[in-house]
Protein backbone atom coordinates (compact mmCIF):
# COMPACT_ATOMS: atom_id res chain seq x y z
CA UNK A 1 0.00 0.00 0.00
CA UNK A 2 1.43 3.62 -0.93
CA UNK A 3 2.17 6.34 1.57
CA UNK A 4 -0.79 8.54 0.05
CA UNK A 5 -3.16 5.24 0.56
CA UNK A 6 -1.42 4.90 4.62
CA UNK A 7 -2.20 8.94 4.90
CA UNK A 8 -5.86 8.86 3.36
CA UNK A 9 -6.42 6.01 6.36
CA UNK A 10 -4.89 7.80 9.03
CA UNK A 11 -6.53 11.32 8.00
CA UNK A 12 -10.22 9.57 7.61
CA UNK A 13 -10.08 7.90 11.13
CA UNK A 14 -9.19 11.08 12.39
CA UNK A 15 -12.47 12.99 11.08
CA UNK A 16 -14.39 9.89 12.10
CA UNK A 17 -13.63 9.68 15.94
CA UNK A 18 -14.64 13.71 16.06
CA UNK A 19 -17.76 13.46 13.83
CA UNK A 20 -20.80 15.46 15.39
CA UNK A 21 -22.94 13.09 15.74
CA UNK A 22 -20.44 10.00 16.79
CA UNK A 23 -19.09 12.85 19.88
CA UNK A 24 -23.06 12.98 20.55
CA UNK A 25 -23.25 9.55 20.75
CA UNK A 26 -20.59 8.39 23.06
CA UNK A 27 -21.13 11.58 25.43
CA UNK A 28 -24.80 12.21 25.44
CA UNK A 29 -26.86 9.48 27.03
CA UNK A 30 -30.88 10.28 27.93
CA UNK A 31 -31.94 7.77 30.32
CA UNK A 32 -35.67 8.25 30.62
CA UNK A 33 -35.70 11.73 32.02
CA UNK A 34 -32.22 12.42 32.32
CA UNK A 35 -30.11 13.74 30.27
CA UNK A 36 -26.34 13.17 30.99
CA UNK A 37 -23.08 14.46 29.99
CA UNK A 38 -20.04 14.60 31.59
CA UNK A 39 -20.37 15.46 34.99
CA UNK A 40 -23.58 17.20 34.84
CA UNK A 41 -27.30 15.40 34.96
CA UNK A 42 -30.35 17.64 34.00
CA UNK A 43 -33.84 16.22 34.80
CA UNK A 44 -35.63 16.94 31.86
CA UNK A 45 -39.05 16.57 33.92
CA UNK A 46 -38.07 20.28 35.35
CA UNK A 47 -38.45 22.23 31.89
CA UNK A 48 -41.35 23.08 29.95
CA UNK A 49 -39.68 23.57 26.53
CA UNK A 50 -36.41 22.47 25.25
CA UNK A 51 -34.80 24.86 22.50
CA UNK A 52 -31.38 24.40 19.77
CA UNK A 53 -29.62 27.01 19.12
CA UNK A 54 -26.45 26.98 17.57
CA UNK A 55 -24.16 27.99 15.11
CA UNK A 56 -20.76 26.42 13.23
CA UNK A 57 -19.45 24.08 10.31
CA UNK A 58 -20.46 21.68 12.28
CA UNK A 59 -23.40 22.56 13.96
CA UNK A 60 -25.60 21.20 11.27
CA UNK A 61 -24.52 17.55 12.34
CA UNK A 62 -24.76 18.02 15.63
CA UNK A 63 -28.41 19.17 15.54
CA UNK A 64 -29.56 16.13 13.59
CA UNK A 65 -28.15 14.24 16.13
CA UNK A 66 -28.99 15.83 19.15
CA UNK A 67 -32.64 15.74 17.47
CA UNK A 68 -32.99 12.26 17.02
CA UNK A 69 -31.49 11.85 21.21
CA UNK A 70 -34.36 14.05 22.01
CA UNK A 71 -37.15 12.88 20.25
CA UNK A 72 -40.56 14.43 20.95
CA UNK A 73 -39.07 16.45 23.95
CA UNK A 74 -37.44 18.97 21.72
CA UNK A 75 -40.10 21.86 20.82
CA UNK A 76 -37.92 23.73 18.20
CA UNK A 77 -34.37 25.29 17.04
CA UNK A 78 -32.60 27.25 14.74
CA UNK A 79 -29.22 26.51 13.97
CA UNK A 80 -26.83 28.53 11.43
CA UNK A 81 -24.10 26.99 9.03
CA UNK A 82 -21.91 27.91 6.48
CA UNK A 83 -23.40 27.36 2.78
CA UNK A 84 -22.86 23.96 1.11
CA UNK A 85 -22.64 22.17 5.05
CA UNK A 86 -26.67 22.11 5.96
CA UNK A 87 -28.56 18.50 6.60
CA UNK A 88 -32.23 18.07 6.81
CA UNK A 89 -33.29 18.33 9.85
CA UNK A 90 -37.25 17.99 10.97
CA UNK A 91 -38.17 20.67 13.84
CA UNK A 92 -34.37 22.45 14.08
CA UNK A 93 -34.30 25.16 11.06
CA UNK A 94 -31.05 24.94 9.39
CA UNK A 95 -30.00 28.44 7.68
CA UNK A 96 -26.63 29.09 5.53
CA UNK A 97 -24.72 31.86 5.81
CA UNK A 98 -21.58 33.26 5.12
CA UNK A 99 -17.99 32.27 5.97
CA UNK A 100 -15.04 33.30 6.99
CA UNK A 101 -16.82 36.86 6.24
CA UNK A 102 -19.62 37.73 7.78
CA UNK A 103 -22.97 38.34 5.34
CA UNK A 104 -26.52 39.51 5.63
CA UNK A 105 -27.90 35.75 6.32
CA UNK A 106 -25.48 35.31 9.28
CA UNK A 107 -27.33 38.44 10.61
CA UNK A 108 -30.53 37.03 9.48
CA UNK A 109 -30.13 33.95 11.43
CA UNK A 110 -28.54 35.87 14.70
CA UNK A 111 -31.82 37.66 14.69
CA UNK A 112 -34.47 34.34 14.09
CA UNK A 113 -32.67 32.68 16.83
CA UNK A 114 -32.81 36.15 19.07
CA UNK A 115 -36.38 36.60 18.31
CA UNK A 116 -37.03 32.66 20.35
CA UNK A 117 -35.17 33.77 22.87
CA UNK A 118 -37.20 36.71 23.95
CA UNK A 119 -39.89 33.84 25.11
CA UNK A 120 -38.10 31.72 27.20
CA UNK A 121 -38.31 31.63 30.84
CA UNK A 122 -36.64 30.00 34.15
CA UNK A 123 -38.64 27.14 33.01
CA UNK A 124 -36.95 26.42 29.45
CA UNK A 125 -33.80 24.84 28.45
CA UNK A 126 -31.99 26.06 25.68
CA UNK A 127 -29.42 23.78 24.25
CA UNK A 128 -26.19 25.74 22.37
CA UNK A 129 -24.20 23.84 19.45
CA UNK A 130 -21.30 25.63 18.97
CA UNK A 131 -18.08 24.95 16.55
CA UNK A 132 -15.62 26.49 14.43
CA UNK A 133 -17.00 29.25 12.15
CA UNK A 134 -19.47 30.32 14.81
CA UNK A 135 -17.90 33.57 15.05
CA UNK A 136 -18.70 34.34 11.10
CA UNK A 137 -22.15 32.55 11.32
CA UNK A 138 -23.59 33.82 14.85
CA UNK A 139 -24.14 37.89 14.68
CA UNK A 140 -25.94 40.84 15.41
CA UNK A 141 -24.89 44.16 15.33
CA UNK A 142 -24.62 47.99 17.08
CA UNK A 143 -26.73 50.10 15.92
CA UNK A 144 -24.00 52.36 14.46
CA UNK A 145 -22.13 49.59 12.77
CA UNK A 146 -23.18 48.24 9.61
CA UNK A 147 -22.81 44.89 8.07
CA UNK A 148 -20.10 46.62 5.17
CA UNK A 149 -17.96 47.99 7.75
CA UNK A 150 -17.63 44.82 9.80
CA UNK A 151 -16.84 43.01 6.86
CA UNK A 152 -14.24 45.47 5.71
CA UNK A 153 -12.22 45.63 9.35
CA UNK A 154 -12.37 41.20 9.51
CA UNK A 155 -11.15 41.23 5.53
CA UNK A 156 -8.02 43.72 7.41
CA UNK A 157 -7.40 40.93 9.94
CA UNK A 158 -7.67 37.81 7.73
CA UNK A 159 -4.78 39.68 5.43
CA UNK A 160 -2.70 40.36 8.16
CA UNK A 161 -1.64 37.29 9.76
CA UNK A 162 -3.20 38.28 13.07
CA UNK A 163 -4.06 34.46 15.13
CA UNK A 164 -8.12 33.88 15.66
CA UNK A 165 -7.31 34.64 19.83
CA UNK A 166 -6.59 38.35 18.39
CA UNK A 167 -9.09 38.18 15.86
CA UNK A 168 -12.25 37.27 18.32
CA UNK A 169 -10.76 39.86 20.65
CA UNK A 170 -12.32 42.49 18.01
CA UNK A 171 -14.91 41.12 17.35
CA UNK A 172 -16.34 40.04 20.29
CA UNK A 173 -16.45 44.49 21.01
CA UNK A 174 -17.96 44.52 17.85
CA UNK A 175 -20.87 42.29 18.69
CA UNK A 176 -24.24 42.12 20.47
CA UNK A 177 -23.79 38.09 21.13
CA UNK A 178 -20.13 37.10 21.24
CA UNK A 179 -18.47 37.55 24.75
CA UNK A 180 -20.99 36.00 26.76
CA UNK A 181 -23.75 38.45 25.30
CA UNK A 182 -25.94 35.00 24.33
CA UNK A 183 -25.78 33.48 27.31
CA UNK A 184 -27.40 36.91 27.99
CA UNK A 185 -30.15 36.62 25.79
CA UNK A 186 -30.51 33.20 26.84
CA UNK A 187 -31.16 34.07 30.52
CA UNK A 188 -33.54 33.61 32.92
CA UNK A 189 -33.75 29.86 30.82
CA UNK A 190 -30.86 27.36 31.49
CA UNK A 191 -28.27 27.23 28.66
CA UNK A 192 -26.17 23.85 27.94
CA UNK A 193 -23.44 24.46 25.48
CA UNK A 194 -21.92 21.37 23.23
CA UNK A 195 -18.89 22.68 21.41
CA UNK A 196 -16.53 21.17 19.05
CA UNK A 197 -13.25 22.91 19.85
CA UNK A 198 -11.21 24.55 17.05
CA UNK A 199 -8.94 26.32 18.81
CA UNK A 200 -5.84 26.21 20.40
CA UNK A 201 -5.79 24.61 24.00
CA UNK A 202 -9.85 24.83 24.09
CA UNK A 203 -10.60 28.14 25.69
CA UNK A 204 -14.31 28.28 25.59
CA UNK A 205 -14.07 32.12 25.35
CA UNK A 206 -12.46 32.42 22.27
CA UNK A 207 -14.33 29.44 20.58
CA UNK A 208 -16.99 30.59 18.31
CA UNK A 209 -15.97 33.99 20.08
CA UNK A 210 -17.16 32.69 23.43
CA UNK A 211 -20.79 33.55 23.00
CA UNK A 212 -22.07 31.71 26.17
CA UNK A 213 -18.78 32.11 28.28
CA UNK A 214 -17.06 35.12 30.12
CA UNK A 215 -14.91 37.20 28.26
CA UNK A 216 -11.24 37.75 29.63
CA UNK A 217 -10.85 40.56 26.75
CA UNK A 218 -11.67 44.15 27.03
CA UNK A 219 -12.32 46.92 24.50
CA UNK A 220 -8.94 47.97 25.31
CA UNK A 221 -7.69 44.38 24.17
CA UNK A 222 -9.27 44.51 20.61
CA UNK A 223 -7.80 48.44 20.39
CA UNK A 224 -4.38 46.64 20.74
CA UNK A 225 -4.81 44.13 18.37
CA UNK A 226 -5.50 46.91 15.62
CA UNK A 227 -2.86 48.88 16.91
CA UNK A 228 -0.55 45.94 16.24
CA UNK A 229 -1.52 45.32 12.91
CA UNK A 230 -0.99 48.66 11.93
CA UNK A 231 -4.97 48.75 11.11
CA UNK A 232 -6.11 51.43 13.22
CA UNK A 233 -5.53 54.38 10.48
CA UNK A 234 -7.65 52.18 7.91
CA UNK A 235 -11.06 51.56 10.08
CA UNK A 236 -14.47 52.71 9.05
CA UNK A 237 -14.95 55.81 11.44
CA UNK A 238 -17.74 54.02 12.79
CA UNK A 239 -15.56 51.09 13.87
CA UNK A 240 -13.29 53.15 15.71
CA UNK A 241 -15.86 55.13 17.08
CA UNK A 242 -17.60 52.32 18.90
CA UNK A 243 -13.94 50.58 19.84
CA UNK A 244 -13.06 54.66 21.31
CA UNK A 245 -16.16 54.71 23.14
CA UNK A 246 -15.89 51.55 24.53
CA UNK A 247 -12.47 52.31 25.60
CA UNK A 248 -13.66 54.57 27.68
CA UNK A 249 -16.28 53.04 29.25
CA UNK A 250 -19.56 54.66 27.64
CA UNK A 251 -20.35 51.46 25.96
CA UNK A 252 -20.91 48.11 28.33
CA UNK A 253 -18.40 45.64 28.49
CA UNK A 254 -18.87 41.63 27.19
CA UNK A 255 -19.77 39.46 30.33
CA UNK A 256 -17.02 39.21 32.85
CA UNK A 257 -16.47 35.38 34.79
CA UNK A 258 -18.46 37.15 37.78
CA UNK A 259 -21.64 37.77 36.10
CA UNK A 260 -24.04 35.58 37.90
CA UNK A 261 -25.68 35.06 34.65
CA UNK A 262 -23.13 32.12 34.60
CA UNK A 263 -24.97 30.24 37.31
CA UNK A 264 -27.33 28.85 34.57
CA UNK A 265 -24.74 28.18 32.08
CA UNK A 266 -23.03 24.79 31.58
CA UNK A 267 -20.37 24.52 28.42
CA UNK A 268 -19.16 21.24 27.50
CA UNK A 269 -16.19 20.49 25.19
CA UNK A 270 -17.70 17.08 22.75
CA UNK A 271 -14.39 16.93 20.70
CA UNK A 272 -11.11 18.38 20.01
CA UNK A 273 -7.69 18.55 17.99
CA UNK A 274 -6.27 16.08 20.30
CA UNK A 275 -9.09 13.51 20.21
CA UNK A 276 -8.48 13.18 16.60
CA UNK A 277 -4.64 13.33 16.79
CA UNK A 278 -5.26 10.23 19.11
CA UNK A 279 -7.44 8.63 16.85
CA UNK A 280 -4.57 8.85 13.88
CA UNK A 281 -1.96 8.06 15.69
CA UNK A 282 -3.62 4.36 17.08
CA UNK A 283 -3.94 4.45 12.73
CA UNK A 284 -0.51 5.25 12.03
CA UNK A 285 0.62 2.30 14.43
CA UNK A 286 -2.06 -0.48 13.34
CA UNK A 287 -0.17 0.40 9.63
CA UNK A 288 3.45 -0.36 11.41
CA UNK A 289 4.69 3.35 11.75
CA UNK A 290 6.36 4.16 14.86
CA UNK A 291 4.44 7.14 15.49
CA UNK A 292 4.55 10.30 18.07
CA UNK A 293 2.51 13.16 18.89
CA UNK A 294 4.34 16.31 18.33
CA UNK A 295 1.73 19.13 19.33
CA UNK A 296 -2.19 19.59 19.27
CA UNK A 297 -1.37 23.63 19.28
CA UNK A 298 0.57 24.47 16.35
CA UNK A 299 0.46 28.18 15.35
CA UNK A 300 2.61 30.52 13.42
CA UNK A 301 2.99 31.37 9.58
CA UNK A 302 2.74 28.68 7.75
CA UNK A 303 5.26 28.56 5.54
CA UNK A 304 7.40 29.05 9.02
CA UNK A 305 6.03 25.91 10.53
CA UNK A 306 6.42 24.11 7.46
CA UNK A 307 10.17 24.29 7.63
CA UNK A 308 10.16 23.14 11.18
CA UNK A 309 8.28 19.95 9.72
CA UNK A 310 10.45 19.67 7.05
CA UNK A 311 13.70 19.93 9.31
CA UNK A 312 12.36 16.99 11.39
CA UNK A 313 11.24 14.66 8.67
CA UNK A 314 15.06 15.14 7.25
CA UNK A 315 16.47 14.22 10.81
CA UNK A 316 14.13 11.21 11.16
CA UNK A 317 15.45 10.18 7.40
CA UNK A 318 19.33 10.75 8.25
CA UNK A 319 19.17 9.73 11.97
CA UNK A 320 15.97 8.16 13.06
CA UNK A 321 15.15 11.36 15.98
CA UNK A 322 12.81 12.21 17.04
CA UNK A 323 11.67 8.29 15.78
CA UNK A 324 12.94 5.44 14.02
CA UNK A 325 11.46 5.07 10.58
CA UNK A 326 9.03 3.42 9.58
CA UNK A 327 7.99 6.91 11.05
CA UNK A 328 4.28 9.13 10.85
CA UNK A 329 5.26 12.34 12.79
CA UNK A 330 1.55 13.78 14.07
CA UNK A 331 1.04 17.52 14.80
CA UNK A 332 -2.21 19.67 15.03
CA UNK A 333 -3.41 22.98 15.52
CA UNK A 334 -3.83 25.91 13.45
CA UNK A 335 -1.43 28.23 11.34
CA UNK A 336 -1.86 31.52 10.40
CA UNK A 337 -1.11 33.22 6.53
CA UNK A 338 0.05 36.37 6.09
CA UNK A 339 -1.45 37.46 2.17
CA UNK A 340 1.37 39.49 0.37
CA UNK A 341 0.10 37.86 -3.38
CA UNK A 342 -3.14 37.67 -5.27
CA UNK A 343 -3.40 33.79 -5.59
CA UNK A 344 -5.71 31.33 -4.42
CA UNK A 345 -5.33 28.84 -1.60
CA UNK A 346 -5.04 28.17 2.17
CA UNK A 347 -3.15 27.85 5.43
CA UNK A 348 -2.74 24.17 4.78
CA UNK A 349 -2.14 24.39 0.55
CA UNK A 350 0.76 27.06 1.78
CA UNK A 351 2.27 24.45 4.41
CA UNK A 352 2.04 21.76 2.12
CA UNK A 353 3.77 24.07 -0.82
CA UNK A 354 6.27 25.92 1.41
CA UNK A 355 7.12 22.01 2.65
CA UNK A 356 8.08 20.78 -0.75
CA UNK A 357 10.52 23.62 -1.08
CA UNK A 358 11.97 22.81 2.01
CA UNK A 359 12.24 19.05 0.91
CA UNK A 360 13.01 19.91 -2.80
CA UNK A 361 16.55 18.31 -2.64
CA UNK A 362 15.56 15.19 -0.94
CA UNK A 363 15.43 12.09 -2.76
CA UNK A 364 14.04 9.12 -0.19
CA UNK A 365 10.56 8.94 0.19
CA UNK A 366 8.44 10.92 2.25
CA UNK A 367 5.04 12.60 2.47
CA UNK A 368 4.04 15.62 4.29
CA UNK A 369 0.00 16.43 4.76
CA UNK A 370 -1.50 19.23 5.97
CA UNK A 371 -5.82 19.38 6.12
CA UNK A 372 -8.42 20.78 7.51
CA UNK A 373 -10.52 18.74 9.46
CA UNK A 374 -13.32 20.50 7.80
CA UNK A 375 -12.78 19.25 4.08
CA UNK A 376 -12.67 23.33 3.44
CA UNK A 377 -8.76 25.34 3.09
CA UNK A 378 -9.24 29.21 3.09
CA UNK A 379 -11.88 30.57 0.24
CA UNK A 380 -11.16 26.95 -1.74
CA UNK A 381 -12.79 23.97 -2.17
CA UNK A 382 -9.88 22.16 -1.22
CA UNK A 383 -9.02 20.93 2.74
CA UNK A 384 -5.63 20.91 2.23
CA UNK A 385 -2.29 19.73 0.19
CA UNK A 386 0.55 17.21 0.32
CA UNK A 387 4.32 17.58 -0.36
CA UNK A 388 5.83 14.48 -1.83
CA UNK A 389 8.61 13.23 -4.59
CA UNK A 390 5.65 12.69 -6.78
CA UNK A 391 4.57 16.57 -6.56
CA UNK A 392 8.38 17.48 -7.07
CA UNK A 393 8.63 15.69 -10.12
CA UNK A 394 5.83 17.09 -11.61
CA UNK A 395 6.35 20.24 -10.77
CA UNK A 396 9.97 19.82 -12.47
CA UNK A 397 8.19 18.31 -15.40
CA UNK A 398 5.62 21.19 -16.34
CA UNK A 399 8.81 23.87 -15.34
CA UNK A 400 6.52 25.33 -12.22
CA UNK A 401 8.53 27.73 -10.00
CA UNK A 402 7.21 26.56 -6.51
CA UNK A 403 9.06 29.46 -4.57
CA UNK A 404 6.81 31.76 -7.21
CA UNK A 405 3.98 30.22 -6.65
CA UNK A 406 4.45 30.52 -2.43
CA UNK A 407 5.47 34.35 -3.20
CA UNK A 408 1.99 35.28 -4.84
CA UNK A 409 -0.13 32.88 -2.04
CA UNK A 410 -0.98 30.75 -4.96
CA UNK A 411 -0.48 27.27 -3.67
CA UNK A 412 -3.56 26.11 -5.12
CA UNK A 413 -2.98 25.59 -8.70
CA UNK A 414 -0.06 24.88 -8.29
CA UNK A 415 -0.83 21.61 -6.06
CA UNK A 416 -3.96 21.21 -8.83
CA UNK A 417 -1.50 20.92 -11.66
CA UNK A 418 1.14 18.87 -9.79
CA UNK A 419 -1.68 16.57 -7.91
CA UNK A 420 -0.80 17.75 -4.36
CA UNK A 421 -4.49 19.08 -3.74
CA UNK A 422 -6.62 17.24 -1.49
CA UNK A 423 -10.45 17.63 -1.82
CA UNK A 424 -12.44 15.40 -0.06
CA UNK A 425 -15.65 18.44 0.65
CA UNK A 426 -17.44 18.80 4.13
CA UNK A 427 -17.06 16.50 6.62
CA UNK A 428 -19.39 17.54 9.05
CA UNK A 429 -16.91 18.73 11.51
CA UNK A 430 -13.91 21.20 12.75
CA UNK A 431 -11.80 20.53 15.13
CA UNK A 432 -8.65 23.17 13.63
CA UNK A 433 -6.27 21.42 11.29
CA UNK A 434 -4.08 17.81 10.92
CA UNK A 435 -0.58 17.73 9.71
CA UNK A 436 1.65 14.59 9.37
CA UNK A 437 4.52 13.03 7.78
CA UNK A 438 5.24 9.66 6.89
CA UNK A 439 8.41 8.58 6.28
CA UNK A 440 8.68 4.45 5.17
Amino acid sequence: MSLREHAKQIYNKAIDVVKPDQLIERKIILDKHLLKIDDYTFDLRKFERIFVIGAGKASAPMAKKLEQVLGSRLFYGIVSVKYGHAVTCQKIRILEAGHPVIDQNTLNATDQMLQILKDVSEKDLVLCLLSGGGSALLESLPENISLSHLQKVFEMLLSSGSNIEEINSVRKHLSLVKGGQLARAIYPATCLSFILSDVIGNPLDAIASGPTSPDPTSFQDAWRVLEKYNLLNDLPAPIKNHLSQGKQNKIPETLKPNDPIFEKVYNVILGSNLMALDAAKKTAQELGYNTLILSSQIQGEAREVSKVIASIVQEILENDIPITKPACLLLGGETTVTIRGKGKGGRNQELALAALLSMKKVKEKYLIVSCGTDGTDGPTDAAGGMADGVVWQEAVKLALDPQKYLEENNAYPFLEKTGGLIKIGPTGTNVMDIIFALVP
